[in-house]
């Protein structure tokens, strides 16, 4: 790890030691502090299913999970995240290439028209029904207002979601 001294001639450090679980795979990584988590995943890991719209948390597009737990990667520094477990659009699908309920359910009900959004759409699905707390139209809608769809794909995305509930609590064998 290099040591760089500022204009003021205060030492700064220009990379911290960090150690995440991406997609099931421990990676240990020396990033700059000022690293935000998506152009972490996107530039150095070549994870480039999140996708950068706003890079202002204000889209969702960028939306990853964090212990099961939906965020704005582009407005989380990388280093704060040393021993947490993150999913990408590329961890939900299974090791055999699978699809995940809700993107065969995405695919199922058309719930994209330019993709663009997609990613964040359904890690931001997957993040809802991690909290088990939409039962509703009305609630998954609100529970996903976070995330734009500039396409107008919205009722085709909560018909997505809204199917993967009911099939989930029909079937306790459906894969989280």
């Amino acid at each position: 790890m290099k040591q760089a001294t500022s204009p003021a001639g205060v030492e700064r450090q220009d990379a911290c030691p960090t150690r995440l679980t991406i997609n099931g795979e421990i990676v240990e990584l020396a990033i700059p502090p000022w690293t935000s988590l998506l152009d972490l995943l996107r530039e150095r890991l070549a994870l480039t299913g999140t996708k950068k719209g706003c890079d202002h948390g204000q889209c969702g597009a960028c939306t990853v999970l964090i212990d099961g737990r939906r965020i704005n990667s582009c407005l989380k520094l990388a280093v704060t995240l040393d021993g947490t477990e993150i999913t990408t659009i590329e961890g939900l699908a299974g090791v055999d290439g699978s699809l995940h309920p809700l993107q065969e359910a995405f695919i199922r009900h058309d719930g994209f028209q330019c993709g663009y959004c997609t990613p964040g759409q359904i890690c931001s699905a997957q993040g809802l029904l991690n909290e088990a707390q939409a039962t509703t139209r009305a609630e998954i809608r609100e529970h996903m207002s976070g995330n734009i769809c500039r396409c107008g794909a919205y009722p085709n995305i909560v018909d997505a979601i809204e199917d993967v509930i009911h099939k989930r609590n029909s079937d306790p064998r459906m894969p989280e």
